[in-house]
C-alpha cells in the first residue's frame, strides 16, 4: 500500500491528506525520504560536472524536499498533538537528524564545490538573492565544521548528536509535567472565581476525564486563578508547582540536562574555534556580540526594576491591610495587582473578558490584514489532524497566497506557550510553492471561548509570524519568510500586536459575548490607558530570563545552572516577589533546541524596531496608511533573509531605531 506521506498529495491546495495519514506511516516515510536525500546529497557531490551555482547551491536546496515534506506533517503534528508513539519517534529522529546534517556540512567534496563557487562569486553573474543565499550557505557550513579535520571533526558530530537527544528529552519531560499535574477543586474552593475561570476549571476536568473542576499548568488557566482567587494557600500551591516543572526530582527532572545541554554548547564553541557559546551564536545576529545584547537589556533592566520595586510595595501595603503580616510573595502579585487595576484604572478582568471573544479577535487579526495588504480569507472544510485545528484559504485579488491553519485551545496532548509553523515554506524554485502556516496557542476552551487581552495580543502576535510567512515573495526556500535573524524575527509578529491596540478596531470586533454590544467608549479609553499597567513587574520578569539566559552561554559552562542562576539574580537585586519568567528547568525557549539559546533577549531586541515601526504609522496619522504598509511588505514581510536585517529595516524606516521608543511604549522612559 502506498505511505500517503510519499505519495503525490491531490488534496485541495496539496494540504496533506490527514485523514489517510497513520502514525505507522511516519517512520518508513522518514527512511524513505532520507534515503533519499542521502543521495542526492552524494549525486552533488561526486558529480564531475564543474560546480556552477544551479548544480550545486540550487541543487543543495532542492536535495531534502521529500524530507522537509515528510517532517513538516510529523513535527507540527507531534508538537501540537503528542502521543507515546510520536514522541517515541521524536526522541529516534532528532540524532539521526543531526547526524544526517553532520555528513553534510563535513563532506569535504561538497564544500569543496561551494567554496570554488565562493572564491569565484564575482564573475558568477548572481543576482542579488542568488549571492546571498551562496553567502549564507557557505557561512553555514563553516560555522557547522565544514573546516575541521580529523578528531575534532568527529567530535563535532558527537556533539550536535547528542544536544538533538537532550533537546527532545527536555523538552518531553517538561510535557510530561505539564500534562501530569493537576489540582482539583471543591466547589467552596471557586467562591470569588469570575465564571470564566470556573467555566475554563471545568473544561480542563473533563478533558481529564475528571467530574469536577481543575487548575492545570496552561498559562491560560493557572494566571486567571493566580489573579481571582481568594485563597492564598492555593494559590501558593498552584504557584509553586507551575515554577517547579522540570525540578520535581522525578522521571521527567530537567536539571541535569540543562547542565549537559550547557557543557556541549560550550564544547562545540571551543571547537569552532570561540571563547563561549555566545560568541558563537550572536556573531551571525543583528546584535552580533554578547556585550550589545547586555547593553540593551540593563538599559531596561534598570527603570523596570525601579517601577516593580515602588510596585511592590503599594501591593504589600495591601497584602498587610488584608491582615497578613508577611512579605509579599510571588503567588500574592498577581492577585493584588489585579484588585490594584480595578481600583485605579477601574478595569475588571471578568467583566472585560467577555468582550475578547475568540472568534471575533481571529477576524480582528483578518481585517488588519486584509486593510493593510489586501488579504481576504475564507474558511476550508479540510480534515486536519485534530478537531480543535481550522483552516482559512488566504487570497489577495483572487489570487491564492496561502492556506492558514489556527490551532487555537490547551490540551494535554500540546506543548505549552504559543508559535507559528510552516508545513510547507513560500519558495519559487522548481515552481511556484505557496505556503501552509500554522499559528498554535494554548486558550482554554468555553462556550464562546474567551480571551484575556494578553491573550488576544498573543493571537495578533502568532499571526504577525504568520504573515511574514504568507507574505514571503522569494526564490529559494533557505531563506523564505522568517527565516532571518533572530534577533530580527520578532519584529513582524511584536509589530503586528500594535494594531490589536487602535480604538477602531476594538470599537468594532471587542464585542460583548451574551448582548453583542460594543466595548463602551469609556472602559475602551480605559483599557487603552492601562496598556503599561504592571509593566515593572512583566519587563523584570523577562528581562532577568534573558540575563540569566546570556550568562550561561557568556562564559565556561557552570556546572550548576540553578546555582549559577541564583547567582546572577542576586547580582542583579531581584525583586524576591517576582521570578524570572522562565526558570532554568523548564525554559524550553533555551534547552528544547538552539534556536533562542544566547537569544531569548531576541523579542526585546526586536521590539527596539516595532515600537520604532509603528511609530511611522502614528507620525503618518493613520494606521492603516497605504503606502507605509506597502513599504512594510516590500521591505520587511516579503524579503524574508534575502539582505541583511539592518538594511531590511533601514530600507523601511531610513534609520536603525535606540532604545528611547520601547521605554516610551513599555511606560518606563520616566524611571529611567
Amino acid at each position: 500500500m502506498t505511505n500517503p506521506l510519499l505519495a503525490d498529495w491531490t488534496t485541495d491546495f496539496a494540504l496533506p491528506p490527514f485523514a489517510d495519514i497513520r502514525d505507522a506511516h511516519f517512520a518508513p516515510a522518514f527512511e524513505a525520504a532520507l534515503d533519499e536525500a542521502r543521495a542526492n546529497i552524494r549525486a552533488i557531490a561526486e558529480t564531475p560536472e564543474a560546480p556552477t551555482f544551479a548544480n550545486t547551491i540550487e541543487a543543495l536546496e532542492e536535495a531534502d524536499a521529500t524530507l522537509n515534506r515528510v517532517l513538516g506533517v510529523f513535527y507540527n503534528v507531534a508538537g501540537s498533538d503528542s502521543n507515546p508513539e510520536r514522541e517515541a519517534l521524536m526522541r529516534a529522529f532528532s540524532p539521526r537528524l543531526a547526524a544526517y546534517g553532520s555528513e553534510i556540512t563535513q563532506n569535504r567534496p561538497l564544500f569543496e564545490r561551494i567554496e570554488a563557487l565562493w572564491q569565484a562569486r564575482d564573475t558568477l553573474d548572481l543576482t542579488p538573492e542568488q549571492a546571498r543565499v551562496l553567502m549564507l550557505t557557505r557561512r553555514g557550513f563553516v560555522r557547522a565544521g565544514a573546516e575541521l579535520d580529523g578528531e575534532a571533526r568527529d567530535r563535532l558530530a558527537a556533539v550536535k548528536e547528542r544536544l538533538a537527544v537532550l533537546g527532545t528529552e527536555f523538552t518531553q519531560n517538561l510535557l510530561a509535567d505539564e500534562r501530569e499535574w493537576f489540582m482539583a477543586l471543591s466547589e467552596v474552593d471557586l467562591d470569588g472565581l469570575p465564571d470564566f475561570v470556573v467555566s475554563a476549571a471545568r473544561a480542563a476536568g473533563a478533558e481529564k476525564g475528571l467530574d469536577g473542576p481543575v487548575v492545570t499548568l496552561s498559562r491560560s488557566l493557572i494566571v486567571p486563578f493566580l489573579q481571582f482567587s481568594p485563597r492564598r494557600d492555593l494559590r501558593k500551591k498552584a504557584y509553586e508547582a507551575w515554577v517547579a516543572r522540570g525540578a520535581n526530582g522525578n522521571g521527567n527532572d530537567n536539571r541535569a540536562i540543562a547542565a549537559e545541554i550547557l557543557k556541549l554548547r560550550d564544547e562545540r564553541a571551543r571547537l569552532l574555534g570561540y571563547d563561549t557559546f555566545a560568541a558563537y551564536k550572536l556573531e551571525t545576529e543583528m546584535a552580533k556580540t554578547p556585550a550589545a545584547v547586555r547593553d540593551l537589556l540593563m538599559q531596561v533592566w534598570t527603570p523596570a526594576k525601579a517601577a516593580a520595586l515602588a510596585d511592590a510595595a503599594v501591593l504589600e501595603g495591601m497584602l498587610r491591610s488584608d491582615g497578613i503580616d508577611g512579605p509579599l510573595e510571588p503567588w500574592d502579585w498577581r492577585f493584588y495587582a489585579e484588585r490594584r487595576r480595578k481600583a485605579e484604572h477601574d478595569l475588571d478582568e471578568a467583566a472585560l473578558k467577555p468582550f475578547f471573544q475568540l472568534d471575533r479577535m481571529i477576524e480582528a487579526s483578518f481585517a488588519c490584514a486584509s486593510r493593510l495588504f489586501g488579504l481576504q480569507f475564507r474558511p476550508l472544510d479540510a480534515e486536519l489532524y485534530h478537531p480543535d485545528a481550522r483552516a482559512w484559504e488566504v487570497t489577495r485579488d483572487g489570487e491564492h497566497v496561502a492556506v492558514f491553519i489556527g490551532d487555537y485551545f490547551a490540551r494535554g496532548s500540546k506543548r505549552s506557550g504559543a508559535w507559528c509553523s510552516a508545513m510547507r515554506q513560500q519558495k519559487r524554485l522548481g515552481g511556484e510553492t505557496r505556503p501552509i502556516v500554522v499559528n498554535v496557542c494554548n486558550f482554554a476552551k468555553g462556550d464562546p471561548a474567551l480571551l484575556s487581552y494578553d491573550d488576544a495580543r498573543t493571537l495578533f502576535h502568532e499571526f504577525g509570524h504568520a504573515l511574514h510567512q504568507m507574505l514571503s515573495d522569494v526564490t529559494y526556500e533557505s531563506i523564505s519568510g522568517t527565516s532571518v535573524a533572530r534577533d530580527f524575527v520578532e519584529l513582524p509578529s511584536q509589530l503586528y500586536e500594535h494594531w490589536l491596540d487602535v480604538p477602531d478596531v476594538l470599537a468594532e470586533f471587542a464585542t460583548h459575548a451574551t448582548t453583542g454590544e460594543a466595548m463602551p467608549r469609556d472602559l475602551l479609553d480605559r483599557l487603552l490607558a492601562a496598556a503599561t499597567y504592571d509593566m515593572g513587574f512583566q519587563t523584570v520578569e523577562y528581562v532577568a530570563s534573558a540575563l540569566v539566559d546570556l550568562a550561561f552561554h557568556d562564559g565556561p559552562a557552570p556546572a550548576d545552572p540553578i546555582q549559577r542562576e541564583a547567582e546572577v539574580l542576586a547580582e542583579l537585586g531581584m525583586p524576591r516577589a517576582i521570578r524570572m519568567r522562565h526558570a532554568t528547568p523548564h525554559f524550553a525557549h533555551v534547552f528544547s533546541g538552539d534556536g533562542y539559546s544566547s537569544g531569548y533577549y531576541s523579542y526585546m531586541w526586536s521590539e527596539v524596531m516595532d515600537a520604532d515601526a509603528f511609530a511611522a504609522f502614528e507620525e503618518a496619522g493613520d494606521p492603516f496608511d497605504a503606502d507605509l504598509a506597502r513599504k512594510l511588505e516590500t521591505h520587511i514581510l516579503s524579503s524574508g533573509g534575502s539582505d541583511e536585517a539592518e538594511d531590511l529595516y533601514t530600507a523601511f524606516r531610513g534609520r536603525m531605531p535606540g532604545v528611547e521608543a520601547l521605554l516610551r511604549g513599555r511606560g518606563l522612559l520616566d524611571a529611567a
